[in-house]
């Protein structure tokens, strides 16, 4: 073989750090958002439940997590929308994938988190009212195109591949639009909050709980089947699993701040009983989850020895806990439950060590990705000799 017919050496990957966060934005992970989803539930604990234990520190700490928020979400939104404008067709396939397009419900409730977020930390309104905008247009958009997606799609994945706990992020993404309406509709922007238009607030936010609370009803019972009547292996049992838990935690809170923020509604007033009993019958549901969880967490690593890394969707773990420490203790006030709160104090502190952990993951991911990689050895000539 001649110089001239040997093969050319393919060119070497683009280097720096352009080609670093194009790479990024191609392969981004849709449910990428559970980490403002995390790190927005931790910051209000700080703030709900950590402020009366701990004292003001804690609520310096919970602005701080609000500001690290303010970027994680700024950086996930320039690598969607990089993601958008260089790398459509992958974004597009993963819109009709069973297992990746369902995590496009993040940019929900992140939207929504922050936006409560900014309402009790920042003391923002008009800002919150923009991110419950953008998450009410998000949820429209992302629920019927992808629910439509994956029903007409033409070739489908069995039951026990392409179902898994990470299907009820729609359910946290509905709530979430709920919670922050209703909070909205109590705080007004500048005005009093009594009216047409906080009615209006409070009815839509009562429709999305009432919704939300039936899509769980019918994915919870194809994920319990699933449990129960398939093979289940260790790497089956992937993070989003406590998002059984979380969905129910966030529709305990989307209740009680029904409860908390209609009391001059007419209409919340006359549901009040029922609400109770629903927010009760929620809150109930996400606590038997925990027990569950945490023994197949330790068959998961312990017996069965499943290694324990870090993985984007660990998020998705982080984010149930904190909720249900916020859950409970906006429940027990509505309720007048004293007695529950000691143990959204505990949670509080499960919560912190799980985003501690799960961010030296990210950082030490992101520490590898960026450092430079050994020299790569030389291309063996193909001429003979």
């Amino acid at each position: 073989m001649t110089a001239a017919q040997a093969p050319a050496t393919p060119p070497a990957p683009p280097r720096g750090p352009a080609a670093a966060i194009d790479r990024a934005a191609s392969g981004l992970l849709p449910a990428y958002f559970s980490l403002v989803m995390a790190t927005g539930i931790v910051s209000l604990a700080a703030w709900t439940v950590g402020v009366d234990m701990l004292g003001p520190w804690c609520g310096h700490f919970a602005r701080g997590l609000f500001w690290l928020n303010l970027v994680f979400f700024a950086a996930l939104w320039a690598l969607t929308l990089l993601r958008v404008a260089r790398h459509r067709a992958r974004l597009l396939a993963d819109v009709s994938d069973h297992n990746r397009g369902v995590g496009f419900f993040t940019a929900v409730p992140a939207a929504c988190v922050l936006g409560t977020q900014t309402l009790l930390i920042a003391d923002s309104p008009g800002a919150a009212w923009a991110l419950w905008g953008l998450g009410a247009f998000l949820w429209v958009l992302i629920t019927y195109t992808v629910f439509t997606a994956l029903t007409v799609k033409a070739v489908k994945p069995a039951l026990a591949d392409g179902l898994s706990g990470g299907w009820l992020v729609s359910i946290v993404a509905t709530q979430s639009v709920s919670v922050l309406a209703a909070q909205l509709a109590s705080a007004g922007l500048g005005a009093a909050p009594a009216g047409p238009a906080h009615d209006a607030m409070l009815f839509l936010a009562l429709v999305l709980w009432l919704g939300g609370a039936m899509l769980y009803v019918w994915i919870i019972s194809l994920i319990f089947y699933r449990y129960t009547f398939f093979p289940f292996k260790p790497s089956d049992l992937s993070p989003p699993y406590w998002i059984n838990m979380g969905a129910m935690a966030i529709s305990t809170l989307a209740g009680a701040t029904l409860l908390l923020s209609g009391r001059d509604s007419s209409l919340i007033v006359e549901l009040t009983p029922f609400i109770k009993g629903a927010t009760l019958l929620f809150w109930a549901t996400a606590t038997w989850w925990i027990p569950m969880l945490v023994i197949l967490g330790v068959w998961r690593h312990i017996i069965k020895k499943f290694p324990l890394r870090y993985d984007p969707l660990y998020w998705g773990a982080v984010f149930p806990l904190g909720m249900y420490a916020v859950a409970t203790t906006r429940m027990a006030r509505a309720l007048n439950l004293p007695v529950l709160l000691p143990l959204p104090r505990g949670f509080l502190f499960v919560a912190l060590a799980a985003w501690t952990l799960t961010l030296a993951g990210l950082i030490h991911r992101l520490v590898r990705g960026l450092s430079p990689s050994p020299n790569p050895p030389a291309p063996r000539d193909p001429r003979p000799k």
